[in-house]
């Protein structure tokens, strides 16, 4: 047993990313964008404007789907197109509300205001590539 309270578990989820393994522990770390060592990550990003979450990449999740969650503000959550010549499917998200991002799919997101969004995903293999505007 250890001597530690409650109060020592205090996370800033805006700048730190739990991290769910499979054994049951959760911890907190360091945020990182891409792949990571974790089984399941929750995080939780506030996005003043579009370059504050990944906006000039596209970023995928070939080993998980991913749970994205507005929780203020306004976003566009953007799926890029299988076919060629296809539209991308485009989902607004306002408080709320909450998508989930089928694994595999490139995605990135376009922000109409301020916004404070919860992601859910297994980060392990994922890939980013970057926009060409």
């Amino acid at each position: 047993m250890t001597d530690t309270t409650l109060s020592d578990t205090i996370v800033d989820v805006f700048t730190r990313d739990l991290h769910f393994e499979s054994h049951g522990t959760v911890r907190a770390e360091e945020r990182r964008m891409a792949d990571g060592d974790a089984d399941w990550r929750l995080a939780m990003f506030h996005a003043e404007i579009a370059d504050d979450v990944h906006a000039d990449h596209w970023e995928k999740h070939p080993l998980a789907d991913e749970a994205v969650c507005c929780l203020s503000g306004a976003i566009r959550l953007r799926v890029r197109a299988t076919q060629p010549g296809t539209p991308d499917d485009v989902v607004r998200l306002v408080p709320g509300r909450a998508v989930i991002v089928p694994r595999d799919r490139w995605h990135r997101f376009e922000f109409e205001a301020p916004t404070d969004l919860l992601a859910v995903t297994l980060r392990r293999g994922t890939q980013l590539q970057a926009r060409t505007f």
